[in-house]
């Protein structure tokens, strides 16, 4: 995996990032999760929960799923 500064700090970012806003509404908790998980096997170590793409923000009812989604999995795992 590539890293790259990200902007003038010391934090590197990797090249590729996991995008996260269909977890609640087209994928479970579970599948998310999964995917965190290989995402860091792999070395990606941003996420992506920009409800944005492709144009517009999705249902309201599906709102802020992915963060729960992302908060389930650092209580369940402890990993950052």
């Amino acid at each position: 995996m590539q890293y790259r500064n990200l902007g003038q700090s010391d934090l590197n970012v990797s090249t590729q990032c996991l995008g996260s806003m269909t977890w609640g509404s087209q994928n479970t908790e579970a599948e998310g999760h999964a995917q965190i998980d290989r995402a860091l096997d792999a070395g990606v170590n941003f996420i992506d929960v920009a409800e944005m793409y492709p144009a517009n923000p999705g249902p309201d009812d599906h709102w802020g799923d992915t963060e729960k989604v992302i908060g389930t999995w650092l209580a369940k795992t402890g990993r950052r």
